[in-house]
């Protein structure tokens, strides 16, 4: 196949320029074009082994690093490729230090029946987040600690929330994640025999005493409000991380670090 030359893009005001600052910045814009923007050449990376679709790539020759350099050789040739000058970098990029390589990529909208079936899998499950960095951590928490997805109900964020990506170091790619309804979500819970655990602080276990071991969901709330009526009803166990000192939550992405892992644990026994 024939290569396709990079074009050279210098002014702030090209169209390509202004597209990429609003995918950025509007997650309406990412709905409406299907379109979401990874920076740098780690990400980059984890996005095409999970299958996902480069539409575009945007470079910098002056802030390139040897491995965006070698990433761009290697993935540039069959896609549409652009020059950039440091100055429209600065204006596109989310953050500067992303070695001068973005990339425009095609969004997937994964399912819960995308899931595979698993014997005993392993859920994270967040009601309502809206901070997208707490998203992030989370997800490098459920890639550390193999879970087998996440699952974000009701999000008041969107998954390729530039914030999201970076926060996540590409953990967005390498774990399964699915928005969708808290009915639905629980309905697919059930129907695949999971068992419910919902982390609070009222009539609840501490974790370390609660079988993990079997299909399990970990479902998480908001840090200002916890759980709803209906997640805390839906519950086979309510499990809780003990607090010694004198306030009374952790941040979610901790929160689930530390659930996680006594999921592992427990399984590796």
């Amino acid at each position: 196949m024939k290569s396709i030359e990079p074009q050279q893009i210098t002014s702030l005001q090209n169209p390509r320029v202004k597209q990429l600052v609003l995918l950025q910045q509007k997650s309406s814009e990412r709905r409406r074009t299907g379109l979401f923007v990874v920076e740098g050449q780690r990400e980059a990376m984890h996005c095409l082994e999970a299958g996902y679709q480069i539409d575009s790539l945007y470079f910098c020759p002056d802030l390139l690093s040897d491995d965006g350099r070698r990433f761009f050789t290697q993935h540039a040739s069959d896609l549409a490729s652009y020059t950039v000058s440091p100055a429209v970098y600065e204006k596109i990029a989310y953050r500067g230090t992303t070695e001068g390589l973005l990339a425009v990529v095609r969004a997937r909208q994964l399912r819960l029946a995308d899931l595979p079936r698993k014997e005993n899998p392993l859920y994270i499950v967040l009601e309502s987040v809206e901070k997208p960095g707490n998203l992030g951590a989370v997800l490098r928490s459920a890639d550390a600690a193999q879970a087998d997805a996440v699952i974000v109900c009701d999000p008041l964020t969107d998954l390729y929330n530039p914030n999201l990506i970076r926060s996540s170091i590409g953990a967005i790619f390498t774990v399964p994640c699915v928005a969708c309804p808290t009915d639905e979500c629980i309905a697919f819970l059930k129907s695949r025999g999971v068992r419910i655990l919902t982390a609070q602080l009222q009539d609840s276990h501490l974790y370390y005493d609660t079988d993990m071991r079997c299909g399990t969901a970990i479902v998480m709330g908001t840090e200002s409000t916890g759980l709803t009526d209906t997640w805390r009803q839906a519950a086979d166990a309510h499990i809780r991380i003990p607090m010694l000192g004198r306030l009374d939550s952790l941040n979610v992405s901790v929160s689930a670090a530390i659930l996680l892992f006594e999921a592992v644990r427990q399984r590796n026994k």
